[in-house]
């Protein structure tokens, strides 16, 4: 490249030269001088900051041939240096090193969750692999330098490339242009950098693309499934479309699932494998598998519906977002459960391609997957929705309608399938995937009120009224997540079950002439998690029914005369059997919409207040549930435990005892964000200061 191509090319790129046209000669002797000073003050690429001297060939002198390469490679590099240096001058103009797409390239933070929000100035990344700059994790500005010196580091090897085409080609791999193509592909359009002067060939990333072929991507959601905790939140992931795919949704063989997911131990066991999933313990896995694949372990092996929404994005957006994913996807990072992971993948993917939008700012300190697909909604994201039924839902269907038939006809004759037959997943093979698991089938079935866009907020806060004996009192509360079987249903799994992070206050009016009255403010509950999973035994859904929970709660103690409540450790676990009966909605493959259900429990509490320190207790509980109607929701339950504190020496203690408690809780819907509840309760115990506590509350939604 000539001088005065190069003075050319920084005039059309916008610098003020004008003079050009009248005063070519004085400026074609200043650029000569510049390039002879050049190397005194200009970077040198960084294959000759690697060897610390200029490639030169040493045999030029003695060589014409030689001579001419060398002296062509010299003109070569001295053009790249003037690139690298107006590029650099464009860069610091346009303060690129700040732009919010290159640091979100760089997994460097622009959350605004503040207090407990991620060190801005520090990449996510710990890993020198990530970056070309030995500062680059610190230093975006650093960073960026070093990426400008690689493009001009391959314009100064370009023609030595040529000549040695079939090595280069195997070499590429390691050139930065390959390792990252989305850095590669963003810097060059924003500076206007011709991109055919520093095009490389890059064998592995051209075969991976074309493996993929990304035109489309969709978002998948599959609906909590309490019976694997990974999955008690549900699971997002992204659906990669090929033309094909895009042509035809139904042939899911030419799309790929791209998974963020937790790189847990098996080994583990429950307890540690959740903490560790909780803090950081494990880093994440992204996992790019054929899509049927995928999708068959939540249709059929856990059987779960699933819905896709196809994300409103170019296909210049797709690429992008793609060739980034081929720079992070053997990145290790710290996989957090609530903060870090499937679904805020997803987030930070669209914030990549999306710099005007902070779609990962806007989620409250937890990522939840249905949160993220209400947000999409709510920014215009999702373009189009699908519904995939699980398998276990078109066998709830083919029941429904069969005992719908019975009902009408007094009879049900079919000599080929008995009702048992219909709810066996291992008789009954229908599925919404073909036999070879190729293709999407198209089943005439209403579509299941489970979409999340149609559910309640997951937070949840509460003020309440009530009365525990013959005291009045005030309770404040909170629930970070999720859902009980009084909440609104709309949008969960049928008979959902599971809260956590959720703790309540309560206000006592109290007089204090009378004795035993409790303290003015109390803790009255902290639940770290609880929760029960149903599965009727009368139903096509496959899994047992049980429960278990976590939780500081206020108990009374029956094992002395006047006992007061205390605040207690908890720690239970349930197993049983429910029941679902009623009318099911017409042409769906949900169950019928009320439940009963039994349990044998066991549980262990230990506190300061209570007879020796702690109490186990095994019993049976059982209740019922009831829809009255869209808006309105009953449950009952009787708990029957037997409470055991150990031997006792004294005459008016009890080691052991039946403590039966009776509950009944009634909640009306006055929107989908407020709601009013009434729960009471009585305890068949003679030995405590108050049997009965019934309260009036005001539930909001956020």
């Amino acid at each position: 490249m000539s001088i005065h191509s190069v003075l050319n090319r920084i005039a059309l790129d916008g610098m003020p030269i004008p003079l050009i046209r009248y005063a070519r000669l004085p400026l074609a002797i200043a650029g000569l001088l510049l390039t002879a000073q050049a190397q005194a003050f200009l970077p040198t690429p960084a294959s000759l900051v690697t060897t610390g001297e200029l490639a030169l060939n040493t045999d030029a002198s003695t060589n014409p041939d030689n001579n001419a390469t060398a002296k062509a490679e010299t003109a070569a590099e001295t053009d790249a240096k003037q690139l690298l240096a107006l590029w650099r001058e464009q860069a610091q103009i346009k303060n690129l090193a700040q732009h919010t797409t290159w640091r979100r390239l760089l997994y460097f933070s622009d959350d605004k969750k503040g207090l407990f929000g991620k060190n801005k100035n520090i990449s996510t990344v710990d890993n020198a692999r990530f970056f070309l700059s030995p500062n680059g994790r610190e230093d975006s500005a650093a960073e960026l330098d070093a990426m400008l010196v690689a493009f001009a580091d391959e314009m100064a090897n370009k023609t030595n490339n040529s000549e040695t085409n079939n090595t280069a080609q195997a070499s590429n791999s390691n050139s930065a242009l390959c390792r990252f193509p989305a850095r590669t592909q963003w810097l060059s359009e924003t500076l206007g950098i011709d991109k055919s002067a520093i095009q490389v060939t890059c064998p592995e990333l051209t075969a991976w693309m074309q493996k993929l072929a990304p035109e489309q991507l969709s978002m998948m959601f599959a609906q909590e499934y309490l019976d694997n905790p990974q999955s008690a939140f549900a699971h997002t992931l992204l659906r990669i479309d090929s033309k094909a795919s895009v042509a035809d949704p139904s042939q899911i063989h030419h799309a790929y699932a791209l998974n963020d997911t937790v790189d847990g131990d098996t080994k583990d066991n429950f307890v540690l494998y959740t903490i560790k999933s909780m803090t950081g313990g494990y880093n994440n896995l992204i996992e790019i598998d054929p899509y049927p694949k995928k999708l068959a372990n939540y249709l059929q092996d856990d059987e779960r519906d699933a819905w896709t929404y196809r994300l409103d994005l170019s296909p210049e957006e797709v690429e992008q977002i793609i060739l980034h994913v081929w720079e992070t996807k053997d990145v290790k990072l710290p996989y957090y459960f609530t903060t870090d992971n499937c679904a805020s993948e997803i987030l930070r993917l669209i914030d990549v391609v999306r710099p005007e939008q902070h779609l990962l700012s806007q989620l409250p300190y937890a990522v939840i997957p249905s949160d993220v697909v209400q947000l999409l909604n709510k920014e215009g994201l999702l373009a189009s929705t699908n519904y995939m039924p699980a398998d276990s839902t078109l066998r709830q269907a083919q029941l429904n309608k069969v005992k719908q038939q019975r009902d009408q006809l007094g009879y049900y004759n079919n000599p080929k399938q008995s009702l048992n037959e219909i709810k066996s997943a291992q008789l009954n093979t229908v599925s919404s995937m073909s036999a070879d698991g190729q293709t999407l089938l198209n089943h005439q079935i209403t579509v299941s009120d489970t979409n999340p866009l149609n559910r309640h907020s997951l937070q949840m806060g509460h003020i309440g009224i009530g009365q525990r004996g013959d005291n009045n009192y005030i309770d404040l509360g909170v629930r970070a997540g999720y859902h009980d079987t009084l909440d609104n249903p709309s949008g969960f799994p049928q008979f959902f079950d599971l809260e956590g992070a959720a703790a309540t206050l309560r206000l006592y009016d109290t007089d204090n002439d009378k004795a035993n009255q409790p303290k003015s403010v109390v803790l009255q509950n902290l639940t770290v998690i609880k929760g029960r999973s149903f599965n009727p035994v009368n139903s096509a859904k496959k899994g047992k029914t049980w429960g278990a929970s976590i939780e500081a709660t206020r108990v009374n103690d029956g094992s002395q005369q006047d006992g007061s409540d205390h605040l207690v450790g908890s720690l239970g676990y349930e197993s049983g059997w429910s029941w679902a009966f009623g009318i099911p909605s017409a042409g769906t493959g949900e169950m019928p919409p009320q439940l009963c259900y039994t349990f044998l429990a066991g549980t262990a509490q230990t506190g300061r207040g209570i007879n020796k320190g702690f109490r186990v207790g095994a019993g049976v509980n059982a209740g019922c549930r009831y829809q009255i109607n869209n808006r309105l929701r009953a449950q009952a339950e009787l708990q029957l435990p037997y409470w055991y504190h150990g031997s006792s020496d004294g005459s008016n203690v009890r080691g052991h005892y039946w403590q039966p408690i009776s509950s009944l809780g009634l909640q009306y819907d006055i929107d989908k964000k407020q709601a009013l509840r009434i729960n009471a309760n009585y305890e068949w115990q003679d030995r405590i200061d108050a049997n009965d506590d019934v309260q009036l509350s005001y539930r909001r939604y956020f």
